[in-house]
């Protein structure tokens, strides 16, 4: 297996596992994952989050982690990278809004290259307009902002993920052992014990 490029696009109050495990997770098995942020740098940090289920009719959060990116968003391209990991929390609902980041992800889609996004990953993919005729997993407050990007909402366990083509989609945190394993499938990952 070649190591693979893979672009982790994150932010303020992106929720904390959904950054932190794919990032360990990727560099685990060998590929090289650089982490940024629209407006900071390699070397600065972001505020992560932990979103917990706790029997409220949505997720609770509380502070999370400080981490440490380790790339220059300003120097990320869809054309220096194999793949683009979208991770979720609050942070996709301002990173939207951002021009950049919003060309960036249709840079990856365009030319094909896998896409994996978890939680709230989908509002930036749905933003984005890069999921129509797609199947696609979020969590489940996103269904709307899925299905009026065009695109078939997968009602799925919240451990559960689903593949369709290179776009690899789960409904949050939980579903990390599913999300990791059928994204290093598409990358071409094979482990070996």
């Amino acid at each position: 297996m070649a190591a693979k490029k893979i672009l982790l696009l994150t932010g303020d109050y992106a929720e904390d596992y959904e950054t932190m495990v794919p990032f360990q997770t990727l560099l685990t098995v060998g590929h090289m994952v650089h982490a940024v942020c629209p407006g900071k740098k390699a070397g600065e940090q972001i505020a992560t989050a932990i979103h917990d289920f706790e029997g409220a009719q949505t997720y609770s959060e509380k502070r999370g982690h400080n981490f440490t990116l380790n790339a220059d968003f300003e120097q990320a391209s869809a054309a220096a990278y194999d793949a683009i990991v979208i991770a979720g929390g609050r942070a996709p609902e301002y990173l939207r809004l951002d021009p950049k980041v919003i060309a960036l992800v249709q840079g990856f889609a365009k030319a094909g290259k896998p896409i994996a996004a978890i939680c709230h990953g989908a509002q930036l993919l749905a933003a984005a307009g890069v999921i129509k005729g797609r199947t696609v997993s979020a969590y489940p407050a996103c269904r709307p902002e899925v299905e009026l990007a065009g695109a078939t909402y997968a009602d799925i366990a919240i451990d559960g993920a689903i593949t369709d083509g290179t776009l690899v989609t789960a409904p949050a945190w939980p579903a990390h052992p599913a999300w990791m394993a059928q994204f290093l499938k598409v990358l071409g990952t094979e482990i070996v014990l």
